[in-house]
C-alpha cells in the first residue's frame, strides 16, 4: 500500500518544476520526508518484534524472567533496550505488546523512554562521536536511565494504571487477556498475526507522517541563529538543545552525529539535554505515543521527561 502510495505520488509529481517552488516549501518536504525515511524501518522493526513477543513468547517465559517486586521489574524492563537494536520510533509498537501481554502501563513506559537511549547502537554511536569527553556519554546513559526509571515510579502511583490508555487500546488489551494471542491454535495464530500486524502499521504510520509533518514544519520556521546565540549560557544552552531536539525530531542511533556539528558551540550540558531528552520525547514521538497514552498522560509525562533532563543538563554543566 506504501508503495503504491509513493508510485502515485511520483507518478503526478512528475512533471512538476521543484526549482519553481519557494525555498520554504521545498525544505520542509525535504525535511519531512528525511524524518519519516529514517523513522520507517525502525518502525517495522518495532512492529515485527511486537508481534514475536505477542504471538510466539509464551506468558510463563516472561513471568519467569522478570522479578516480581515492581520496582525491579522497571529496572529489569529498562534494560531490555540493551539487547534491541531499535530506535525511539520503533519501541512505541513494542511497548504497545508488552502492555497487551499483561505489562504494566508504568513498565511500559520505563522501557519506552530507557530503551533508545540504552540499545547498542546509540551507546557505539555516542561512544564514537565524543568518546569519554565531558562526560557526555556517561552522562546521556545514567541520566537516561535514571529518568525513564523515575518516570515509571511516577506514574505506578496512579490508582487506575488502565486510565493512562486510550480507550482504544484499553479496550484491545481486555480482549488479550481474556483469550491471549500465544495459546492459539498454528494456522489461527498466523493469520492474527498478520492481521495484527497490519493494525499496528494502519495506526502508527499516520502518526508518524502527521509527527513528521510538524517537525519539519517547525525546523522550516525556526531560527538556528538564535540557537547558536544560546550556546554559552549554562542555563539558555541547555533549553535551547532541548527545543532543537524537541523539533528536529532526529532518530536516537544518529543523533550523536547530528549534535557533534554544535559541541564547539555549546556547554556540554546542553548537548547531554539534547541526547537524553530527543531520545525520549519529541513531535514525532508525541503522535506515535498518542496512538497509547490519553492526552493528559502524555502532557505529565513530556513535564516529567523536561524537567529532569533540565536538571540534568544543568548538573553536567555544573560538574563540567
Amino acid at each position: 500500500m506504501i508503495a503504491f502510495a509513493l508510485l502515485a505520488l511520483r507518478i503526478t509529481t512528475a512533471g512538476w518544476n521543484a526549482t519553481a517552488l519557494p525555498d520554504r516549501v521545498r525544505d520542509f518536504v525535504t525535511l519531512s520526508t528525511s524524518v519519516i525515511i529514517e523513522s520507517l524501518p525502525f518502525v517495522f522493526l518495532g512492529i515485527l518484534i511486537s508481534i514475536v513477543v505477542r504471538f510466539w513468547v509464551p506468558d510463563r517465559w516472561l513471568v519467569r524472567v522478570m522479578p516480581r517486586t515492581p520496582w525491579l521489574r522497571r529496572v529489569t524492563i529498562s534494560l531490555v533496550g540493551v539487547l534491541l537494536p531499535v530506535c525511539e520510533c520503533g519501541n512505541v509498537p513494542l511497548a504497545r505488546g508488552f502492555i497487551m501481554k499483561g505489562f504494566s502501563v508504568p513498565e511500559a513506559m520505563t522501557f519506552l523512554l530507557a530503551a533508545p537511549i540504552l540499545n547498542p547502537v546509540t551507546i557505539v554511536t555516542t561512544y564514537q562521536a565524543f568518546g569519554w569527553n565531558d562526560g557526555i556519554l556517561i552522562g546521556r546513559i545514567a541520566g537516561g536511565f535514571v529518568i525513564a526509571n523515575l518516570v515509571g515510579w511516577l506514574f505506578s502511583l496512579h490508582p487506575r494504571p488502565d486510565l493512562l490508555l486510550t480507550p482504544r487500546f484499553e479496550a484491545a488489551c481486555r480482549v488479550e487477556a481474556v483469550e491471549p494471542d500465544a495459546s492459539l491454535a498454528g494456522g489461527v495464530k498466523v493469520r492474527r498475526a498478520v492481521l495484527a500486524f497490519a493494525e499496528e502499521t494502519s495506526t502508527m504510520l499516520p502518526a508518524l507522517i502527521v509527527g513528521s509533518a510538524i517537525a519539519g514544519a517547525i525546523q522550516v520556521g525556526l531560527s538556528r541563529d538564535l540557537l547558536v546565540a544560546l550556546g554559552s549560557n549554562p542555563i539558555w544552552s541547555v533549553l535551547a538543545l532541548m527545543i532543537l531536539a524537541f523539533v528536529i525530531a532526529i532518530c536516537s542511533n544518529v543523533d550523536a552525529f547530528f549534535i557533534l556539528a554544535f559541541g564547539s558551540t555549546f556547554l556540554p550540558g546542553g548537548v547531554v539535554a539534547f541526547l537524553t531528552f530527543g531520545a525520549m520525547i519529541d513531535v514525532k514521538m508525541i503522535t506515535l505515543m498518542r496512538t497509547t497514552f490519553t492526552t493528559g498522560t502524555l502532557v505529565r509525562l513530556v513535564a516529567i521527561v523536561a524537567l529532569a533532563s533540565l536538571a540534568l543538563g544543568f548538573g553536567v554543566n555544573v560538574v563540567a
